[in-house]
C-alpha cells in the first residue's frame, strides 16, 4: 500500500509517497481503509528535526497521527464496531503512519454524519490534544479562558471545546482571523506587544487558565493568567524555564474510544464527547486545506508557514 514517509530529517521535500507493508489490527485495534488524514504541526516539527531530541525517529518514517475511514479488519477482543463502519480515530502507536491507504487504529468513535470526511480525517488529534489540556486546566461553567494562536487546528477545537463546557472563551489570532474566531463563538483579540492591557480590557473580572497553541509568548501569558501554573502549552519548549507545563504525547489509548484496552474509562472521553457535541451542530472540524495524499509536501510546507486556519487534510 502507499504512505507517506521520509528517510531523513530536512524541508518538507524529504516527504514522500513509497510503497510499504500493509499493517494488520492486533488485539483491541481495527484497521480502516483510509478516506482522509490530518497533517499536524506535531508531525512537521519531526520532519524537520527540531524534535529530535524529544522524539525518537527510525527511518523510514511514517507520518500522520489520525485518520478517518471504512473499518476493513477487526483485531481479537474488540466489540461494537464490524467491518464496514466508519470511523475516525487515533493510529496505533505501534504501527503510526495515518497518511496512508490503509491505517490501524487504537482509539476511535463513530464518524458523525454532521462532518465530511476530510472534517473527521483531522479532528481525532485536534480532539485530544484540546481536551488533554482543558482536563489538565480544569476549564469549566464560569470560567474565563484565554486560547493563545485560536486559529490553528487545535485553538480553534479548543475554543469550542471550552465554550462546550461553559466557559467565556478569549482567542488570540491576526486580525485577519478575527471573523472566523467569532464563527467559532470566540472573542478575537491580537497577539503581540500589549496582549496582557488587551486582555484586561477583554477580560475585566480576570482570566482562570491559558491554552498556549502558539509558543512565544509565556511571559505575557503568565502575566495574564497571574500564575504559571493556569498556562499550559502546546507550542513552547522555554516551557520548564517559565514554570509552565509543557504537554504531548498522551497515550492514545487513554483518549478517544479504546476497545478492549481496558484504560480508564474517565480518560477516554475527548472522540466520544466530540461526536455528541458534533451531532448537536456544536463542534466543526475547521479545514483550512486539503491535499492529495501525493502531494503530502505541500501540505507539511503550508503547515509549516504556520497562516492556515484550521486542520490541513489529506485525502485518498
Amino acid at each position: 500500500m502507499r504512505a507517506v514517509v521520509f528517510a531523513e530529517f530536512g524541508p518538507p521535500s524529504v516527504v514522500h509517497v513509497s510503497e510499504v507493508v500493509t499493517p494488520h489490527a492486533g488485539p483491541g485495534e481495527v484497521r480502516i481503509a483510509v478516506r482522509a488524514s490530518g497533517v499536524s504541526t506535531g508531525e512537521v516539527l519531526i520532519r524537520s528535526g527540531k524534535l529530535a531530541d524529544l522524539v525518537p525517529v527510525t527511518f523510514p518514517h511514517r507520518t500522520g497521527f489520525d485518520a478517518a475511514g471504512v473499518v476493513d479488519e477487526v483485531g481479537a477482543g474488540v466489540t461494537g464496531v464490524t467491518v464496514g463502519d466508519q470511523v475516525f480515530g487515533m493510529a496505533s502507536p505501534a504501527t503510526r503512519g495515518a497518511n496512508a491507504d490503509q491505517v490501524v487504529l487504537s482509539a476511535w468513535a463513530g464518524k458523525p454524519d454532521a462532518w465530511s470526511w476530510e472534517e473527521a480525517g483531522g479532528a481525532a488529534g485536534s480532539v485530544e490534544t484540546a481536551t488533554r489540556v482543558l482536563d489538565r486546566l480544569g476549564v469549566a461553567a464560569g470560567h474565563t479562558v484565554l486560547v493563545h494562536g485560536a486559529a490553528g487546528a487545535v485553538g480553534s477545537v479548543a475554543v469550542q471545546l471550552a465554550a462546550a463546557r461553559g466557559a467565556v472563551v478569549i482567542g488570540t489570532a491576526s486580525e485577519g482571523n478575527h471573523d472566523f474566531l467569532r464563527s467559532l463563538g470566540t472573542v478575537p483579540t491580537t497577539y503581540g506587544p500589549g496582549l496582557p492591557d488587551r486582555i484586561r480590557g477583554l477580560a475585566t473580572g480576570g482570566v482562570d487558565a491559558v491554552f498556549d497553541c502558539a509558543g512565544g509568548a509565556l511571559p505575557d501569558l503568565i502575566a495574564i493568567a497571574g500564575d504559571a501554573a493556569r498556562v499550559v502549552t502546546i507550542a513552547d519548549f522555554a516551557a520548564a524555564a517559565h514554570g509552565v507545563h509543557l504537554s504531548h504525547g498522551a497515550l492514545t489509548d487513554r483518549t478517544g474510544r479504546a476497545v478492549g484496552s481496558g484504560a480508564d474509562p474517565l480518560a477516554v472521553h475527548g472522540l466520544d464527547i466530540a461526536v455528541h457535541l458534533a451531532q448537536s451542530g456544536r463542534l466543526r472540524i475547521p479545514v483550512a486545506a486539503t491535499f492529495p495524499l501525493t502531494e503530502a509536501a505541500a501540505a507539511h510546507e503550508l503547515s509549516e508557514a504556520r497562516h492556515a486556519p484550521g486542520r490541513i487534510v489529506l485525502v485518498n
